[in-house]
């Protein structure tokens, strides 16, 4: 391959792919909103480097195997479309590694600020005991959670078993198996009778007309974890009818609604969300205590 021949160096297939990505219009949206730090993610972790190395590595010229890898691996980019957190088994989310793979969502929310300000000023840190994560997916808002409350337990839950395995992975990298119960389970269906001071959810909430114009890219991710009816709201209605039941008398409940906000305003115009802004951007996401509820 003429390319493989003449690119030598991590600076050389940084520009390449950079170039390539381009060409291709390619989407961003799992990690990173543009090439080069597309390229930068994809090809530092082919070759064990850290993203803050030295910029002089970059003109140090690479193996013979490790070029072949690195082009391998930026060419699955650009002709499946896959994501590169899907290419790297590797997604961050508030400050954290996670595994990912085809069976789960790549994390991307907002909601890794709230767990980083462990909820504040909304509820008071030192009286969370118990959290539960509705539609867990990879595990990363519940594993954050731990991490953030660690003397607080941690419910998860997920209607697909194939999400759950990915969920047990995370769980057990950072050695929360005492701390974190993972149930199979239909949103609140399974789970034990207790009351949460705190119930926070990233449901499905892509509309119909939205999931037929998603980018390749998000066709990789799997269809049950995005696709939530004809106005993106068929899970988190679920959740509002069910939630007080499941909230203490001073619990809140967190959802990220994404693009559905303008629905759930249309439809619940007498109910008093709290939409939360965020520092790192985002949006789409509702805050409601329980006599809210």
């Amino acid at each position: 391959m003429n390319e493989i021949r003449s690119l030598l160096t991590i600076r050389d297939y940084l520009r390449w792919a950079v170039s390539r990505f381009n060409e291709a219009s390619l989407f961003f949206g799992h990690g990173t909103d543009n090439a080069w730090d597309e390229a930068v993610a994809l090809i530092l972790h082919v070759l064990h480097l850290p993203p803050d190395i030295d910029p002089k590595v970059l003109d140090g010229r690479l193996t013979l195997t490790e070029r072949h890898t690195v082009f391998d691996r930026l060419q699955r980019r650009i002709q499946e479309r896959t994501p590169a957190p899907y290419l790297t088994h590797e997604a961050w989310f508030a400050g954290l590694s996670f595994y990912v793979d085809d069976r789960v969502l790549i994390p991307r929310s907002p909601l890794a600020e709230l767990i980083e300000s462990h909820f504040q000023p909304w509820i008071d840190p030192d009286r969370v005991r118990n959290i539960l994560d509705l539609c867990t997916g990879s595990g990363c808002i519940a594993v954050a959670s731990a991490q953030a409350f660690p003397g607080a337990t941690v419910d998860a839950t997920d209607i697909s078993n194939d999400a759950l395995a990915v969920a047990k992975i995370n769980m057990l990298r950072y050695s929360l198996e005492h701390q974190i119960n993972l149930y199979a389970s239909d949103l609140f269906e399974a789970l034990p009778h207790k009351k949460y001071e705190v119930i926070i959810s990233n449901p499905p909430y892509v509309d119909a007309f939205e999931m037929a114009e998603l980018p390749p890219e998000f066709q990789h991710e799997p269809a049950l974890a995005l696709a939530a009816g004809k106005d993106g709201l068929d899970i988190v209605k679920r959740i509002l009818f069910d939630a007080k039941k499941y909230l203490t008398p001073h619990g809140i409940l967190i959802v990220e609604v994404g693009n559905s906000e303008h629905a759930l305003i249309e439809q619940f115009p007498n109910v008093p969300f709290t939409w939360l802004e965020f520092q790192r951007g985002g949006g789409g996401v509702f805050l409601l205590t329980h006599e809210q509820l």
